[in-house]
């Protein structure tokens, strides 16, 4: 069993085989944290991760190629999916332990061709410098943005308290593509135990951005059993530029219709109240 001991956090990561349903699980400090099978990276076995695909899938043309960042790397599911979805895409996962990916990566390649760049970091210090980045190269007519920016970085109350804030959101909305034509989403996981007061705090932190910068309200992406009675577990927020689109209600109808099922796609103050 491939393992090794963490830096930041003192715990230990597996990478262990999952014995019931196929595929590798990542553990982190003896608990799972992720599930990938690299014989199929279409194959997603956690529900928030198959929510935040599905919106890749209805928000963008199928099959072409998307630049996103990934906050938060685990063992690099999403990217697999990704790269099998969207050949060519440009891809930057950011990840607080400095040898969390690279163990993943040795002990499970990314396919051919994947184009992923790692860097560590804090994940706030991390889209700050992206935008720094994105405006010294404005001058010379070559702004990289992203498609997306997927955050996975919150644990509920044991949460960074840096990163569970408006300041934290409004950075990461900064580094998307704002195109008219070609705009980007940002799809942030939330985990949290019932009654979900976390969650609301992040919705609201999430909203005080997106309204600074002109943007919607952000949308809630979850089970429905967990929007209605405030149920522990997993729920996506889903803001940005995309929200503004003519045919987002549209899209989220797509997504809803995708599943995982019974599901609940709506704007948020519909779900958490204000």
């Amino acid at each position: 069993m491939p393992h090794i001991h963490l830096e930041v956090s003192g715990l230990d990561a597996a990478l262990v085989d999952d014995l019931d349903w196929g595929g590798t699980i990542l553990t982190i400090g003896g608990h799972e944290q992720s599930h990938v099978n690299p014989a199929d990276p279409l194959e997603i076995r956690y529900e928030y991760l198959r929510r935040i695909a599905n919106v890749l899938d209805e928000g963008f043309e199928a099959g072409a190629p998307i630049s996103i960042l990934h906050l938060g790397a685990g063992a690099l599911t999403l990217a697999r999916y990704v790269q099998a979805t969207r050949p060519g895409s440009i891809q930057l996962a950011v990840d607080i332990e400095p040898r969390l990916v690279t163990f993943v990566l040795e002990n499970l390649p990314l396919p051919a061709g994947t184009r992923l760049e790692h860097r560590v970091g804090d994940a706030l210090a991390l889209v700050r410098a992206l935008s720094q980045e994105h405006t010294d190269s404005a001058s010379s007519g070559e702004v990289r943005r992203f498609h997306a920016a997927v955050l996975d970085v919150f644990s509920g109350k044991e949460t960074a308290p840096h990163l569970a804030t408006a300041d934290f959101y409004g950075a990461a909305l900064d580094v998307l593509d704002a195109d008219a034509e070609d705009p980007g989403i940002l799809l942030v996981n939330i985990g949290d135990d019932e009654p979900q007061r976390f969650l609301a705090a992040q919705a609201r932190e999430l909203h005080a951005a997106c309204a600074e910068r002109g943007y919607p309200e952000p949308w809630i992406l979850t089970d429905a059993h967990v929007a209605h009675s405030r149920a522990t577990g997993n729920s996506i927020l889903v803001a940005g530029p995309l929200t503004a689109r003519e045919d987002f209600v549209q899209i989220a109808s797509r997504v809803r219709a995708s599943g995982p099922h019974p599901a609940v796609v709506e704007p948020w103050r519909d779900v958490l109240g204000a």
